[in-house]
């Protein structure tokens, strides 16, 4: 049998059976569409991770009274009971470390922010030190950033993102427009680059001021994060946490062989943990996908046994014509197969429609990798062979004489 003359075998048979073979390739559609749909998004959110939440480098890290994640209620309390970490400690190290190539503070709130007769609520106001947009990697489209003379003299001057031009200022040229911060008045002499939305949540909503002038505002009893820049990887960024880690340590009175009443992350640490948080999820949702998998393979298997029975007697006269036991084996492993690989097709189909309908409603980074792809077809194609390998063989050691003798 002619691998190319099976394979249309096979179609016909899916043509000619439209309902059944719709309910037969329901698991593996279903089964497919889980694993690439979830692929899909998690390769779009370690994307989005590796450049955009973690934009700060890899030779950066933070100083921090918590730790970015908290899993439980009893880390929550432990936190807590630490000391803030004041300007003047950012400061210390700024002045102190000689291994540092940067240092910069971040302290934020949530507030309203008003132009005109526009108002914006639920904005990011964030406390910057002069330097920090460039540590963050935003880029200043339009106007200038921050000066060391903004945070020493505290000035009222704004760095906004497109949320509040879009909003609040319409048509206008935002730069030297005046706005209230939470009733307090700040003069725009910048705007930050698009950054667009992440799970629904707009990138673009802030306002930024000096960190002094911040603090004036809002007082200095929260906390700041301190951000520091090593200069690259390696033993370099060894050399400046340790030298920060110990400036810091000797200012909050640490004891010597306590553990450190701060925390020290950097972007290893938190793309690490991104990454098993993840991959444990990936793993459950393979997990389910497999169930599916399995039972669409199980239907293939019954659907090619009652394929089997209805072309008993068109099995017996191809081995009358001459047919091997290898020809027809291969025969209805190719149409298990194919029917299989079909049903993979539409998963991959379904699963990048879920997927990209997911960015488009909530955001949520998406995207699609080749390998996957041909994952899926393969692992498909997989399943119908294994799950073909019973029926195939019952049609490969039929009798000619008893298939012959089958009624129609």
């Amino acid at each position: 049998m002619e691998f190319i003359e099976a394979i249309k075998i096979a179609l016909q048979s899916l043509w000619a059976n439209k309902l059944r073979s719709i309910l037969t390739l329901i698991g593996v559609v279903i089964g497919v569409a889980s694993v690439i749909a979830v692929i899909t998004l998690t390769n779009g959110v370690n994307k989005y991770v590796a450049t955009k939440v973690y934009s700060y480098g890899a030779d950066v890290f933070t100083l921090s009274k918590q730790a970015p994640v908290i899993f439980s209620y009893e880390e929550y309390e432990k936190f807590q009971k630490r000391k803030d970490i004041h300007i003047d400690d950012y400061q210390a190290i700024r002045d102190e470390c000689k291994s540092c190539v940067g240092v910069g503070a971040l302290q934020s709130t949530t507030g309203k922010v008003v132009y005109g007769s526009h108002s914006s609520t639920d904005t990011s106001i964030r406390g910057w030190s002069w330097n920090m947009p460039e540590m963050s990697n935003l880029n200043v489209v339009l106007g200038r950033s921050f000066t060391p003379t903004d945070e020493q003299y505290a000035t009222h001057t704004a760095i906004i993102g497109y949320d509040i031009v879009d909003n609040l200022m319409p048509g206008m040229d935002p730069l030297g427009k005046e706005i209230r911060v939470d009733g307090e008045p700040y003069i725009v002499i910048g705007v930050g680059e698009r950054e667009g939305k992440t799970l629904g949540q707009s990138q673009d909503n802030y306002v930024s001021v000096p960190i002094t002038t911040y603090q004036r505002k809002y007082g200095t009893n929260a906390s700041i994060v301190i951000y520091v820049k090593a200069g690259s990887v390696g033993p370099a960024l060894d050399r400046a946490s340790d030298e920060a880690r110990a400036i810091l340590r000797a200012r909050r009175h640490d004891r010597p062989g306590a553990d450190d009443s701060f925390n020290l992350d950097t972007n290893a640490t938190f793309v690490g943990l991104w990454t098993s948080i993840s991959s444990t999820f990936f793993f459950v949702v393979i997990g389910i996908a497999s169930i599916s998998l399995v039972v669409g393979g199980i239907v293939i298997m019954n659907i090619m046994l009652v394929s089997v029975t209805e072309r008993t007697r068109e099995i017996g006269v191809r081995k009358a014509l001459g047919a091997r036991y290898t020809d027809i084996l291969l025969q209805f492993l190719i149409e298990s197969a194919t029917m299989s690989l079909v049903g993979g097709a539409i998963g991959v189909i379904c699963g990048s429609g879920v997927a990209k309908m997911v960015t488009l409603l909530i955001g949520f980074p998406s995207d699609i990798s080749i390998w996957s792809v041909f994952l899926a077809l393969f692992v498909s194609a997989g399943v119908g062979i294994f799950f073909g390998v019973y029926p195939a063989r019952k049609a490969a050691i039929l009798d000619p004489i008893v298939a012959l003798r089958s009624e129609m």
